[in-house]
């Protein structure tokens, strides 16, 4: 058990974390459905049926959905543009670390898809901006279908005529939930990149070493 918390200390933590999180999500939202509910004089849903309902779910992959795309695309970025001086870019100077996989698939250690041909090759290489990739469509589809249920719903409940799920794509509402999002993803990142050049945190990764120089690029 030591070995294992010692080894997996820190996905173990963020877990935990992300548990506690989309507890403290779920608890508080419904006491909002359910206060909502009152003031249209409507039955309250309980509370595992609120956890199931599309106005939760869609809060909770609308966000998903954003970290998503914030990870995916930093990931991709990263591996072709430079910030000079910032612990999360590569050196602009630095050799490319993954030419010649065909040769570098020989040494020892090496996962074996790399000797699987080059159409493995390729696709390993890119396996963590792609899986990432399909993770934010993921959960940007369960956002988009759990939302329109959620506006049909409430939609009917006004006597109007609810949208389809395809045509809900195109309502601002959908947008204005995920743009308000994306944005600040953006903006965190950048601003990370940015600060990293400055400033330290001691023995992080994400830090570059604290006496390092300003313009040092890469942790």
């Amino acid at each position: 058990m030591t070995r294992l918390k010692d080894d997996n200390g820190l996905t173990i933590v963020l877990l935990l974390l992300f548990a506690a999180s989309i507890v403290g999500h779920w608890l508080p939202g419904w006491h909002v459905a359910l206060a909502d509910a009152a003031r249209h004089h409507q039955p309250g849903l309980s509370l595992w049926a609120y956890g199931g309902s599309p106005q939760f779910l869609s809060s909770v992959f609308e966000n998903w959905e954003s970290e998503f795309l914030q990870m995916s695309a930093y990931v991709v970025l990263t591996a072709m543009l430079v910030q000079r001086g910032s612990s999360e870019s590569r050196g602009p100077d630095a050799p490319l670390r993954d030419a010649d996989l065909a040769a570098q698939a020989r040494k020892p250690g090496a996962p074996a898809v790399l000797r699987k041909g080059r159409l493995a090759r390729a696709l390993y290489a890119r396996s963590l901006g792609l899986v990432l990739a399909m993770l934010f469509l993921a959960s940007f589809i369960l956002h988009w279908t759990q939302s329109a249920r959620a506006a049909a719903e409430d939609a009917r409940e006004h006597g109007e005529i609810a949208l389809s799920t395809f045509a809900y794509l195109g309502d601002p509402g959908l947008w204005f939930e995920s743009f308000q999002n994306w944005q600040s993803e953006f903006l965190s990142t950048a601003v990370l990149v940015l600060l990293s050049i400055f400033l330290r945190q001691k023995e992080s990764p994400e830090s570059k070493p604290v006496a390092a120089p300003h313009a040092e690029t890469g942790s």
